[in-house]
């Protein structure tokens, strides 16, 4: 008889916010791309954010980062005002942000170069972070030599190297072909598990919405604003089975029905205009 699995880490939604997010606005010159969005991020919750193509989701998240001004309203992490880059945020672009020239070992140490690491430490933490990647015997390599998905499962161990309390993720699996797509949610989703941590995730995809999020944020309109926040209960720990179960049916066409009216609506629009 098999030995019972170890429960799943499940969010937090009750505990303080590790995110919080009010009453944010931005806009480019005379163009408003989103106005009063307002949630919190719990320390132990992964949150999706879907929404149709230009409605602002990865300038919310560069927002969030403090890549990017707001003009509007406020975010804190932890104690902490966002209005520049701050420590304990990390960030997985869509198309990898390696440098070409470093392998694989120096791209993943740089984060903790730049925040002064000593030697040591990287040389201890390093190989722990690309064994946890799935990259253990790739140190050497440089990305020219590897994959899309090794680059990006890089690009993963590099933020979660600096051991950040906040991991924003911009579409990161949107690079690679369907089947490494799939293998890389399920990996994010066992990292999470060993190291849960407040995450925010954007993507287009609703079925990855549904099955990595605690919560999903569907963003509507022009400028853009929350139209829902749909709770996914889901059992965990979620695995390929979980695509099966007829409540991640029930929740997928929850997201994709309000979306397809915004779909349609924008396009008789267009039709009209």
């Amino acid at each position: 008889m098999s030995a019972p699995s170890a429960p799943a880490a499940q969010p937090a939604h009750a505990d303080s916010a590790r995110i919080r997010v009010r009453s944010l606005g931005k806009r480019y010159g005379a163009l408003e791309v989103f106005r009063n969005i307002e949630f919190d991020v719990g320390a132990r919750e992964i949150v999706a954010i879907v929404g149709p193509s230009g409605c602002g989701k990865t300038t919310l998240l560069r927002c969030i980062d403090g890549l990017l001004p707001h003009d509007t309203g406020d975010i804190w992490v932890g104690d902490a005002r966002v209005e520049e880059p701050i420590a304990g945020v990390a960030m997985v672009f869509q198309h990898f942000g390696l440098f070409p020239w470093k392998t694989v070992f120096d791209n993943v140490a740089y984060g903790l170069r730049m925040a002064g690491a000593a030697r040591t430490e990287i040389e201890r933490k390093v190989p722990e972070f690309i064994k946890m990647v799935g990259l253990a015997g790739f140190e050497k390599a440089f990305p020219y030599q590897m994959s899309g998905g090794m680059q990006q499962r890089c690009g993963l161990a590099r933020a979660l190297a600096v051991e950040p309390s906040v991991l924003l993720m911009d579409e990161p699996f949107a690079a690679v072909d369907a089947q490494t797509r799939e293998i890389l949610q399920f990996e994010l989703l066992r990292i999470w598990q060993e190291r849960p941590t407040a995450m925010i995730f954007v993507t287009h995809s609703i079925e990855e919405a549904v099955l990595l999020g605690h919560r999903v944020i569907v963003l509507k309109g022009r400028p853009s604003s929350i139209h829902e926040i749909v709770e996914i209960d889901l059992p965990g720990p979620r695995t390929r089975a979980t695509l099966q179960l007829p409540r991640f049916a029930e929740l997928r066409e929850r997201v994709w029905g309000t979306l397809m009216r915004e779909a349609r609506e924008a396009e008789f629009q267009l039709e009209r205009a």
